[in-house]
């Protein structure tokens, strides 16, 4: 067990780093967050930011020595420090589960190994794979770049061969899947936690809906059928398992035509489909990432009432700073900035959870609560005008 006290290592400085910190701090640990930028939303609050690249071998060596154990806030940190860190302090996850997610080809093929269910696929590399007779059986489908795509960055619809050909030159030949498109009934997510000591415990199942391939709302619990989540969850917890994994996985799901429920993509580290966690139930997504990283018992996982959280995207700030007042207005709103300095459309800087007796009522505020902000840009932008 490495107790409050003692350091804790996070690669990553964003907004995942700083609830991880925050979380931490509150248990009496102290956090060292290594991440290159210079006003990072983790660097920010972390007890000591070390400004330097994630293959700094010196930075790194400095972690290693000053932490007992050492996390990472995004999957795309390369494995191979995670691994360099390992030598010399406890790493949740470990360089291995998080290299599995980092490339979509890996992941894809992981997961259809290990037996579980995911969309037909065939792998792209190069111009000559797009001469494959399996493409013909998944158009229409999704090209998805391998590496670095995130909130719909990355995948392009296609529906022919020449549209497949052009979308795989606009990604300039990198390394893809084609993913057969399947009629999507819901989107689901889980996060399992897995303690070095085995034990496994899985937070209530979110329903996730999306606009322009980024998460707008989650809703937890999902309104779908018992046994649905059921399945889900089990599904989450079997990976788990034969991935040796130790620490927090966010498996995100969907359900298609006839209830099949098929592995979307995982995500070795806490999600935006789990902040409800941090309001609505016993111990949040980020606490756990603490209890398990420190071979601490893992926490209740269960809600003290349902929970929507909305995101907040950079879009809101187009008429200025959104009016907090009138958020906090509504009850049960729990507000959440992540300290970004410069907002962007498309870009998340914060959320608001939305606490109700019920999944409907919650629903309905933070469908309110949206109206509102984004009627407010409209009015400002008019009253500037006038």
């Amino acid at each position: 067990m490495i107790g409050p006290g003692a350091w804790l290592g996070l690669l990553g400085g964003g907004q995942l780093g700083r609830m991880f910190t925050m979380a931490a701090q509150s248990m009496g640990y102290k956090v060292m967050v290594l991440d290159p930028g210079s006003d990072s939303p983790a660097g920010s609050v972390a007890d000591e930011h070390l400004q330097a690249g994630y293959t700094d071998a010196r930075a790194l060596a400095q972690v290693a020595k000053r932490c007992a154990a050492a996390t990472t806030e995004f999957e795309n940190v390369p494995a191979e420090s995670l691994r360099m860190l390992s030598e010399n302090c406890v790493v949740s996850p470990a360089a291995g589960s998080v290299a599995i997610a980092q490339y979509r080809i890996r992941e894809k093929s992981t997961l259809r190994d290990f037996g579980f269910s995911v969309a037909p696929f065939v792998v792209i590399r190069s111009a000559a794979d797009l001469q494959d007779p399996q493409i013909e059986s998944l158009l229409p489908g999704i090209l998805k770049v391998s590496r670095f795509g995130y909130d719909g960055k990355g995948q392009i619809r296609v529906a022919s061969r020449k549209a497949l050909e052009e979308a795989f030159a606009s990604l300039e030949q990198e390394a893809c899947v084609l993913e057969k498109f399947l009629p999507l009934q819901t989107e689901l997510s889980v996060v399992v936690v897995r303690g070095f000591d085995d034990d496994v415990v899985t937070f209530p199942v979110s329903e996730n809906q999306h606009v322009n391939g980024i998460l707008d709302i989650a809703i937890a619990p999902s309104r779908v059928p018992e046994d649905i989540a059921n399945q889900v969850a089990e599904i989450a917890t079997r990976l788990s398992q034969q991935l040796d994994y130790r620490g927090v996985l966010c498996v995100e799901c969907f359900v298609v035509n006839g209830d099949r429920i098929i592995i979307n993509e995982i995500a070795p580290r806490p999600h935006n489909s789990g902040h409800y966690t941090i309001d609505a139930c016993s111990t949040s997504q980020f606490e756990q990432q603490v209890r398990a990283m420190c071979s601490l018992p893992l926490g209740e996982t269960s809600m003290h009432c349902p929970a929507v959280m909305l995101n907040l995207l950079g879009d809101l700030w187009a008429a200025g700073e959104p009016r907090w007042d009138e958020v906090l207005r509504y009850p049960g709103a729990k507000l959440h900035l992540y300290g970004k300095s410069t907002p962007r459309p498309g870009r998340k800087m914060g959320h608001v959870t939305i606490l109700g007796e019920r999944v409907e009522s919650a629903l309905r505020t933070a469908t309110r609560i949206k109206s509102m902000l984004t009627a407010d840009i409209d009015d400002r932008a008019q009253a500037r005008e006038a």
